[in-house]
């Protein structure tokens, strides 16, 4: 579990390219101070296992489905990646809850500035959309931000300058694309709204009782 506070830009130092797979070498600094095999490691908001270290780089498998989803489709060597380690169950929870698993990606269609911050434009799919909330948060290849504005295609993220001077936003044009996931809560809210047939008595109980918590709590 991450909260998308990305902890340093570090870079893609290697790429070995399987038939379907990836396995990348990551270079970095302040994650390799407890950084041990076995620990995730957020990767531009992708959830990845260090299989190796060595000094202040380390190796992750990335399999085909999280190539798919995405923009590691694209990634080259030497590009620059957001890291964040996973939370520690002492730490603080500086951004919101974010698992590494990406919903899929957006588009820049648009930036601008604002008195001391920048506007970004976001494109996504309607299957990402779905769950993007006016006020909610959303993980940009993995930095927590907050939904300023939406419309049925778009959204747009205020970011202050520090966000971008210590994140890969500092490369963003229009045009780039980068990894989107939404605040998992929804996910799960939208799943059990959308039961229709429950396969035991005691499921089909969980699922009105669900809906009568969301009535009374003013959700619906």
């Amino acid at each position: 579990m991450f909260t998308g506070i990305v902890e340093e830009v570090g870079r893609v130092e290697a790429i070995q390219r399987g038939s379907q797979s990836l396995i990348l070498t990551i270079g970095g600094d302040k994650i390799f101070s407890d950084l041990k095999i076995g620990d995730s490691v957020a990767v531009n908001g992708v959830c990845l296992t260090a299989t190796t270290i060595h000094g202040r780089t380390f190796t992750a498998d990335v399999m085909p489905e999280s190539i798919k989803m995405t923009t590691f489709t694209n990634l080259k060597s030497g590009q620059p990646v957001n890291l964040e380690r996973a939370m520690a169950a002492n730490g603080r929870f500086g951004g919101h809850i974010v698992a590494g698993h990406v919903d899929g990606t957006g588009r820049v269609s648009d930036m601008r500035r604002t008195d001391n911050a920048i506007v970004f434009t976001i494109t996504a799919d309607k299957s990402v959309m779905d769950y993007v909330i006016y006020k909610g948060s959303i993980a940009i290849d993995g930095i927590s931000l907050t939904i300023a504005n939406r419309t049925d295609t778009s959204f747009q993220v205020s970011v202050i300058p520090h966000t971008i001077a210590e994140t890969v936003l500092a490369d963003a044009t229009v045009g780039t694309i980068v990894n989107l996931e939404t605040d998992i809560s929804g996910r799960y809210i939208r799943h059990f709204m959308n039961l229709k047939e429950e396969s035991t008595p005691a499921s089909s109980n969980f699922s009105r009782s669900f809906e009568t918590l969301l009535v009374e709590k003013g959700f619906l």
